[in-house]
């Protein structure tokens, strides 16, 4: 194999800013604590409203994060999805790049950028503004699908069923992995995600996924059931299945049994992204054939240090070194 995740993905650029206080929220009428979905020309307004008070921006959208911190760990693993021919693609391709030494984007010049504007008060809380752009509109995967072939696994998130082509190239990638028997994992991505297209996430896990990762507010969402009901009824259907349980841990259910995974609490400063992060993790232990409770401690610590700073993903490559050190099995206990 060439490789050993391909990911589809809404990409999406992180554009993350501190503030003093709630004040700046209210002059620029924002409900803190909230998504806002806005256009192009709204966010550019917003953003150059913030731009002084320095800007960090990452390649990001919940795929891309997965994938960004398995390359980060050693995994070789490629990112498809769609950007615009701008400022805000180019930093997104070169940023991707260097953390996965390459990527599978397609650019357009029929809309700008997807990005989401994160902007954090001094209590954690983000409230946030989101522009999907050329993000949803991705019409295939083009060349993408012999990645897809060459890959030991085909990773994806139900953020990809919303709506716009994305929706079809979604589908021709899992038709792909399927008929080339690679396997597919499947994050159920945000229990308002279950809510538009519960019909086919259902039709995901029945048909194409092996591997389903959910939190317990998904779960519930998905099954009317709570987390650990949840977690049998979405077995019968899928092959390996991980609940996240935020501070209470994680369930993995595989062959009928069930794995209980201790969390890493640490003081949280940031939690945007540790449900990726967990996945990367868990995935890398996966790849290298650990027991799934080796894996799934894997996914808590990185999650666990990813919370600990701003930002979806934690890129300081010597910690996560120590993480998959402390988890691995051939490791002294």
């Amino acid at each position: 194999m060439d490789n050993d995740v391909a990911g589809l993905g809404n990409a999406l650029v992180d554009a993350l800013v501190r503030v003093e206080d709630d004040d700046v929220l209210t002059a620029l009428a924002l409900t803190k604590g909230q998504m806002h979905p806005v256009d192009h020309g709204r966010w550019s307004e917003i953003y150059a409203h913030l731009e002084e008070r320095g800007i960090e921006l990452h390649p990001g959208g919940s795929c891309a994060n997965t994938i960004t911190a398995l390359a980060l760990m050693g995994a070789r693993s490629v990112f498809c999805g769609q950007v615009g021919d701008d400022e805000m693609g180019r930093v997104y391709a070169t940023r991707l790049a260097s953390a996965c030494g390459g990527h599978a984007l397609h650019v357009t010049t029929q809309r700008n950028t997807g990005k989401c504007l994160s902007i954090v008060t001094p209590d954690a809380e983000r409230t946030m503004l989101t522009d999907l752009g050329a993000a949803v509109e991705l019409p295939h995967v083009g060349d993408f699908a012999e990645t897809i072939r060459g890959s030991r696994l085909l990773y994806v998130t139900g953020y990809l069923l919303l709506g716009g082509p994305m929706v079809a190239a979604t589908w021709e990638a899992m038709d792909v992995a399927r008929a080339a028997g690679v396997p597919i994992a499947l994050d159920v991505a945000d229990p308002f995600v279950v809510g538009i297209v519960k019909d086919a996430l259902w039709k995901v896990l029945r048909e194409y996924a092996s591997m389903a990762f959910l939190n317990a507010e998904e779960a519930v969402a998905l099954t009317g059931l709570d987390p650990e009901q949840a977690l049998d009824t979405v077995s019968e259907t899928v092959d390996l299945t991980v609940v996240k349980l935020g501070a209470k841990g994680s369930l993995i259910r595989h062959q009928g049994q069930t794995i209980r995974i201790a969390p890493h609490l640490v003081d949280a400063v940031d939690t945007t992204g540790a449900g990726d992060a967990y996945a990367a993790g868990f995935l890398y232990g996966w790849l290298h054939e650990w027991p799934l409770g080796h894996a799934g401690d894997l996914g808590s610590r990185v999650a666990s240090h990813t919370v600990r700073q701003m930002g979806a993903v934690c890129r300081d490559v010597p910690v996560l070194q120590d993480c998959i050190a402390a988890a691995d099995p051939r490791s002294p206990a």
